[in-house]
Parts: structure tokens; C-alpha cells; sequence
């Protein structure tokens, strides 16, 4: 976010995020003063920030509900094939500034609020972040919405509203400890509850072949209730939907159990049905088997299917009555993307209603199923493959067993048709694992229940193919695609570094904010000295505000003519915050041995959130806050180097960091990350990365020209190499000097005094069982982390190679990615039609 405004500057700013009309700015203090008043409660007169906030929500929301309400009718009365997105995560932050942003209000907003003697940052800091998602993945479908709507396209995102989203992340002594994170305490402003389109879904019974059909008799009720958000596009008056449903107990749950009369047990009962949507589940990129998980994963699926099919019968607004009762046209009105496995349950169900329910011949409700559905696989690692036991299917879903089952069998009478004889291949292609204990691959039963797969990045895509599904690439390669993923322009440029969009909008216009391809224009400023001075004085105003920050939430002082070198992602051992944090030990070893040598002085931030039951990545984290205990308090060090753990890593976070990095560290081992959208963020924020050719950052390194990033380490093909020769790290530690000294104090407990033997796992793994290879790369890394020092000290230089991959960002847009989707999966066409507003008559 931009310093805050003189009353001079304030007057004359003149940015992309809208002039301000007076008569805007008037209706908008009219409406927040009458929200404040029905705000406020009879026996206090005195406000607080928060009801200042919540006024100001809803005067923005009053400005969504017209456009929304003509969305939604423009949409019945067109009859456009519509997009369900069906996510167990929707990792929204927070929505006040990016609605503010999406239509045009900001400046209006701001000039009113000033107005009234209040600060509109100091409000946008008071909104909870909507985390209703571990990280990429769910961030990733929060873009995806943005851009569904600004491509004009009638789209719905369909997950779970969490009464408890990803936990809060404290450090205590250095561990992290996790906090519920309650952020419906205070209400929500931006969501509609719609209890009119309340749905059953059924749990456990069983399953009775009667002459007229399959029942599925003598089940558990839980109802789904619907909350629905706007989202809305960029100033083109689309307003399209999130509905998240919340689970609710019918009122005769259990009371039916208890005859004796304990009426109050019963009625306590009540809970196990609603702790179906109370958590999120904290893991990113790991399988956990509960069964709880799995009836999340039912219960999004269930609601959903049965909202859609009400949606394709019924096409006029406002009427409930079926229009459609044949089934042929549904793959032509409706596509539906898995975001992943989580909810692979769509195949089986829709075939459950389209044969149980619809009476549709079987081999036609195959047809329209995988006419119907595609899958987005986003992860390689085999710890976070889906793989539920057949037993707990068998209790919690019995009709949905028997029909993955049938469709396994003939799946595999295909598979064998064209492969007499190959036992093995059937083996490897079964959606059912046989085994001790019996599993269902849910990628497999995506793969067969799909006309679609796609994996995030090219290198990803490519993996899918030739590795992870390669017997199904082999049977239909068809199938198969790529779609690299991309990030909105509108919240990670022009709401979180307002700065710098206004410079870029000085030399190229507007256009790029719904068209980031235009950033190519930027090529021609390359040379250009007022521009190169202009964009290293945002980022320096960055840093002073990111820097001011710091020093008010951790109070540590920091030097903001430090390079800022940040990673900031989940903590995982394949994302390699380790071989970060040796490098912060060699750095800080080479001063210890040389204080009176000049250095470039670092700042180096480190952030994330380890899932609560990771010990690897708890351990990491101690690691990295005690090395920073050292380090930022060894007089022989001053600000030549600082080690900073950034607690409770978060969107709104995100927002504040990204504009202020110089470097972005982007370290996976090469073949272990899917794609990454962190990368893109800093990408097109002037931070220079650092990385190994993983995910996108080989296309990154395509767009920009691989001299203009800083690449280093192992190529797939190397690490596959690696692997076949054998592993062996004792090697590179008795080989390099520096290495051997890093993990020799981490081991001594030279970084933790009290507790000498605390970091044993973390060396031992290292040593002995580091699947990841983080001593392979160790060499290659520390190199390439002293030509980013040569360059950060030609200021010009750095700046020029900043402005090249700005300009060579405009591929990374979440726009572009959905623009692919819709037309090679989706069949259908982005539209830059304006829906006329709600102020003007409806054409």
C-alpha cells in the first residue's frame, strides 16, 4: 500500500484506481453515515473503529447488490453455459479494498472517509483475512474467481464456509503454537445467508436393489445451508457468486434414538453433524484419511450437484419450476472443474442422481459425466495423493462404493481389451489398490471421470504425463493438457503497490490491469532514466513502509537500504527453507571470520505456516527463529545481516511484503513444485528471483530471458540421475568447508545454547534421509547467491533487469490461465461486454 497522502497530494492524486467525482464522494459519506447510524446500538453513542468499518463495508456493498442482482438475471435470461469451480479452499484475505478496486470506488471511498476524519488504511487493517485455505491452491481459486468475472463469464465457486479457517500462527520461544482463527466473531459483511435454498445430504444407510431401481435407504440427514458472496469483476458491473455452505442438524437429528427421553443429549447431538464445515483442514500438499475430511469432501459435493441440477432445470429468474427434464444437453449447459481431488466425488455422485434418481441409461450418464467434469491435478508427491480405505466408503458411502466399483470394472475391461495379457498395467490403472488394506486412488477416478486433465505449469504438466499418469496419457493422451497458473493483476499490482501501477499506467495506460500482456510495452523503458529512477524509488518507499511495519509489530530495526530477501510460502521440506537458512549461516560465518570486510547488508525474511502435526516443518521453523536469535544480536554483525521470521504469513500479509522484496526466493527441488503463484507475485512486484527450474519458474525464465533471473542448481533430469547413482549427502559435507561448519554449529547447539541437542532430527534428516537434496544444491546456491550481491550493488543494473521482468510478467495473469480453460475445456468464450449498471435501464 502507498504512504499515506499529504492533504495536498491527496487532492491532486490522480491514479488507476479512478478519479473521485464529487458527487461520489458525497453519496459515499451520505450512505456510510446512515449505515453508522443503524450501526450503532441505542445505549452507546460512541463509535468504535470497528463500527467505522463495518459502515464502510456496507456502503461498498450497497454499490454490489444492483450490479449483482442484474448479473444473475442477465445470466437466466441469456442461458450462457455455466462454470461451476468446486474448491475445498477459497483463500479469499480480505474483500473491502479489492471491492473498493473492482469498482472503481477507492479514490471516492478515500476522499469521503478523509473527510470524516478518518483513515481509510486504518479500517481496511481492522477486516478479519477470509483464510479459508492452507495456501496456492486455495489463493489460486480466489484469483480464478476474480478473473472468471472480469472475463464476463457466468461462473460459481462452490466450497465449504469454515466456522474456523486456517489456524493463527503464533511464535513462542521460537516454536509456533496455533490459535482457532474465529473469523466470523464479529460477523461477516460481505456474505447473504439463503436458507431458502437449504439441501439434504445423506451420510452412512445402505443400499437396496429393488425392481424399479437402486435406493439408498436408512440414511443420516445433515442439511446444507448456502452463504452467498459477490465477487466482482473488474468495472464491467459482472457480479458473479461465491456460495459456501455451512452444515446444519435437521430438527429431528438423533431425537428419533432417543426414545428413553433424553431429550437435551439429543438435542446436544446436534454438533456431530455440524462439525461437518466447523475446521479446515491445515495440511498443504499431505493426505490426512479422517473421516471427517472424507464427509467434507461429500458434503460440498452433494449440496452442490443437487444446486446445479435446479439451476440447469429451472433456466427463467426466480422460477423453481423444472424447464429441462432431459438430460442430453447438461455437458452443453454445465462444466465442472475439480480444483484437485478433494472433490473427485462429483463423478460418482452425478452418476448416482443421473441413474438412481433421473433414471438415465447408464452408459449415457458415463457419457454426460465425462463430458461434464474436469480435473486440475496440482502435486506430484505421493504423501498427498488421496487414497481412502474401501472400508470407510463402504460405511459412510455404500451406493457410492458399488458405482466407483462398476466404473473401475469397465475401465478395466477396456484397459485389458487393448492390453491382452499386461496384468501389471491393470494393476497400476485400477482406481481400487488392492493391498492389506483395500484404497480408492481418487486421481484415478478423476482421470477415467474426466474429458479434461491439466496439470499448473508446463514442467508440471509434462510430469503428469510421462510419470504420474502415464499408462492414462498412454490410453488417451487426448485428455490431457497444460495450463499454467497465473495471478489476479487487480489485488497483486494495483491494490498492493498502488505505486508502482500508477507509474506504469504514466507510460502505457490502463490497459494492462485487464490485459497484463500490455506490461510488454515496459521493454522500451528499459534505457529510460526517469523510469528506471521512478520504479527504484516505489520500491524504496516500499521498503520504508514494510520496514516501518516490522519495526512496529516485532520491534527489531531494520535497514531498509538492505536488500530484502524473502521466502514466504508454506514450510515444507520440499520448499526448502533449509538450504535458505544455511545460507543465512554461511553468510553470517563469513563476517564472524572478516567483520571488517564490506558486505551488502541483508535483511532476510523467512515465513510460513508447518501444518500442526509436520514435525519436519516445526522444527524448521525453531531452526530459523533461533539462527535469527544469533545473528541479529552479534554486535560483530550490526545491519550487515538481520534474520527475521515473519509470523502468522497471510494474504493481507502477502500484500504488505511482496511490493517491498528485492529478492524472491522460488528454491523447490526441481520436479517437487507444481507450479508456485508466490513466484509470479514478486515477479510482477520488481523483486529478481532466485530459483531452480521448477514449476513456473522455468516459464518465468523462458519470458524474461534466464540471464535476468538468477537460476541455479539440479534439472529434473539431474535429480532423476541423482537418484539411479544414489543419494549420498555425507559427500557434499565432507567436500564443502562452509557446509560442514553450518551444519557442525547446528548440531553442536552453537544456535541453541539451553537445549544443545535440539536440532538432532533436523541434522540427522539432512545427513541420512533428505528425500529433498538440499546439500546437492548447496554449492550451486551459495554462487548464485554472490552474483545477486555483485548486482544489488550496481543499483542502475538492477533496476533495468527489475523493469525486464515487470514487462515480461504479463503471461503470469490469472486471465490468461482462465481464458484457456474456458476455451479448450470449457467450451466456452471470455466477453468484454459491459451488463449495463444498475442506475441505467436494462437493454
Amino acid at each position: 500500500m502507498a504512504a499515506p497522502l499529504s492533504d495536498g497530494d491527496r487532492r491532486k492524486q490522480i491514479s488507476v484506481r479512478g478519479i473521485a467525482g464529487l458527487g461520489d464522494v458525497a453519496e459515499v459519506r451520505k450512505s456510510f453515515n446512515r449505515h453508522l447510524h443503524f450501526t450503532l446500538v441505542k445505549d452507546r453513542n460512541v463509535a468504535t473503529p470497528r463500527d467505522y468499518y463495518f459502515a464502510l463495508a456496507h456502503t461498498v456493498r450497497d454499490h454490489l447488490v444492483g450490479r449483482w442482482i442484474r448479473t444473475q438475471q442477465h445470466y437466466y435470461e441469456r442461458d450462457p453455459k455455466r462454470i461451476y469451480y468446486l474448491s475445498l479452499e477459497f483463500y479469499m484475505g480480505r474483500t473491502l479494498q479489492n471491492t473498493m478496486v473492482n469498482l472503481g470506488l477507492q479514490n471516492a471511498c478515500d476522499e469521503a472517509i478523509y473527510q470524516l476524519g478518518l483513515d481509510l488504511e486504518e479500517l481496511e487493517e481492522i477486516e478479519e483475512d477470509a483464510g479459508l485455505g492452507n495456501g496456492g491452491l486455495g489463493r489460486l481459486a480466489a484469483c480464478f474467481l476474480d478473473s472468471m468475472a472480469t472475463l464476463g463469464l457466468a461462473a460459481y465457486g462452490y466450497g465449504i464456509r469454515y466456522e474456523f479457517g486456517i489456524f493463527n500462527q503464533k511464535i513462542v520461544d521460537g516454536w509456533q503454537v496455533e490459535e482457532a482463527d474465529d473469523w466470523l466473531r464479529y460477523g461477516n459483511p460481505w456474505e447473504k445467508a439463503r436458507p431458502e435454498y437449504m439441501l439434504p445430504v445423506h451420510f452412512y444407510g445402505r443400499v437396496d436393489h429393488t425392481p424399479e431401481g437402486v435406493k439408498w435407504i436408512d440414511t443420516q440427514v445433515v442439511l446444507a445451508m448456502p452463504y452467498d458472496t459477490p465477487v466482482p469483476g473488474y468495472k464491467n458491473n459482472t457480479v458473479n457468486t461465491m456460495r459456501l455452505w455451512s452444515a446444519k442438524a435437521p430438527n429431528d437429528f438423533n431425537l428419533q434414538e432417543f426414545n428413553m427421553g433424553d431429550y437435551i443429549e439429543a438435542v446436544l447431538d446436534r454438533n456431530l453433524a455440524e462439525n461437518i464445515s466447523r475446521v479446515l483442514y491445515p495440511n498443504d500438499n499431505f493426505f490426512e484419511g479422517k473421516e471427517l475430511r472424507l464427509k467434507q469432501e461429500y458434503f460440498v459435493v452433494a449440496a452442490t450437484l443437487q444446486d446445479i441440477i435446479r439451476r440447469f432445470k429451472s433456466s427463467k429468474f426466480g422460477c423453481r419450476d423444472p424447464v429441462r427434464t432431459c438430460f442430453e444437453t447438461f455437458p452443453d449447459k454445465v462444466a465442472i472443474q475439480l480444483n484437485d481431488t478433494h472433490p473427485a466425488l462429483s463423478i460418482p455422485e452425478l452418476m448416482r442422481i443421473l441413474v438412481d434418481v433421473e433414471k438415465v441409461d447408464w452408459d449415457k450418464a458415463w457419457e454426460i459425466t465425462k463430458r461434464t467434469c474436469a480435473y486440475t491435478n496440482h502435486t506430484v508427491l505421493p504423501e498427498a495423493l488421496e487414497r481412502w480405505p474401501v472400508s470407510m466408503f463402504e460405511k459412510l458411502l455404500p451406493r457410492h462404493l458399488e458405482i466407483i466399483y462398476a466404473l473401475n470394472q469397465m475401465h478395466l475391461d477396456r484397459v485389458a481389451a487393448l492390453y491382452p495379457g499386461d496384468i501389471d498395467r491393470l494393476r497400476r490403472m485400477s482406481v481400487i489398490e488392492e493391498g492389506d488394506c483395500k484404497r480408492i486412488n481418487m486421481a484415478h477416478l478423476c482421470v477415467i471421470g474426466s474429458h479434461a486433465v491439466n496439470g499448473v505449469a508446463r514442467i508440471h504438466s509434462d510430469i503428469v504425463k510421462n510419470s504420474v499418469f502415464k499408462d492414462f496419457y498412454e490410453l488417451e493422451p487426448e485428455k490431457f493438457q497444460n495450463k499454467t497458473n497465473g495471478i489476479t493483476p487487480r489485488r497483486w499490482l494495483l491494490l498492493c503497490n498502488p505505486g508502482l501501477a500508477d507509474i506504469i499506467a504514466e507510460k502505457i495506460g490502463e490497459g494492462f490491469i485487464t490485459d497484463l500482456s500490455q506490461l510488454k510495452k515496459l521493454l522500451d523503458f528499459i534505457n529510460n532514466e526517469t523510469f528506471i529512477r521512478d520504479v527504484a524509488k516505489v520500491k524504496q518507499e516500499n521498503k520504508l513502509k514494510f520496514a516501518a511495519y516490522l519495526e512496529e509489530q516485532y520491534k527489531v530495526k531494520i535497514n531498509p537500504s538492505s536488500m530484502f530477501d524473502v521466502q514466504v510460502k508454506r514450510i515444507h521440506e520440499y520448499k526448502r527453507q533449509l538450504l535458505n537458512c544455511l545460507h543465512a549461516i554461511t553468510l553470517y560465518n563469513r563476517i564472524r571470520s572478516n567483520p571488517s570486510k564490506s558486505c551488502v547488508p541483508r535483511t532476510i525474511m523467512i515465513g510460513g505456516k508447518a501444518a500442526p502435526g509436520y514435525h519436519m516443518a516445526k522444527m524448521i521453523i525453531k531452526l530459523i527463529t533461533s539462527v535469527g536469535d544469533v545473528i541479529n544480536n552479534d554486535p560483530y554483525v550490526g545491519d550487515k545481516l538481520k534474520v527475521i521470521f515473519l509470523e502468522n504469513y497471510r494474504v493481507s500479509l502477502a500484500e504488505k511484503v511482496i511490493p517491498a522484496a528485492d529478492l524472491s526466493q522460488q528454491i523447490s527441488t526441481a520436479g517437487t513444485e507444481a507450479s508456485g503463484t508466490g513466484n509470479m507475485k514478486f515477479m510482477v512486484n520488481g523483486a529478481l528471483t532466485i530459483g531452480t527450474m521448477d514449476g513456473a519458474n522455468v516459464e518465468m525464465a523462458e519470458e524474461a530471458g534466464e540471464e535476468n533471473l538468477f537460476i541455479f542448481g539440479m534439472r529434473v533430469e539431474d535429480v532423476e540421475a541423482l537418484d539411479r547413482k544414489g543419494y549420498n549427502a555425507q559427500e557434499y559435507y565432507e567436500r564443502l568447508p562452509e557446509l560442514r561448519q553450518a551444519i557442525d554449529q547446528i548440531s553442536s547447539g552453537f544456535f541453541s545454547p539451553r537445549d544443545p541437542g535440539c536440532f538432532r532430527d533436523v541434522v540427522n534428516m539432512l545427513m541420512y534421509h533428505d528425500r529433498f537434496k538440499v546439500f546437492a544444491d548447496y554449492e550451486a546456491y551459495i554462487k548464485c547467491q554472490g552474483q545477486v550481491d555483485q548486482l544489488f550493488m550496481d543499483p542502475r543494473e538492477w533496476t533495468r533487469k527489475v523493469i525486464r521482468n515487470i514487462a515480461c510478467s504479463g503471461k503470469f495473469s490469472s486471465d490468461r490461465t482462465i481464458t484457456e480453460y474456458a476455451q479448450e475445456i470449457w467450451g466456452v468464450e471470455p466477453s468484454a461486454t459491459k451488463i449495463p449498471p444498475p442506475n441505467l435501464p436494462r437493454d
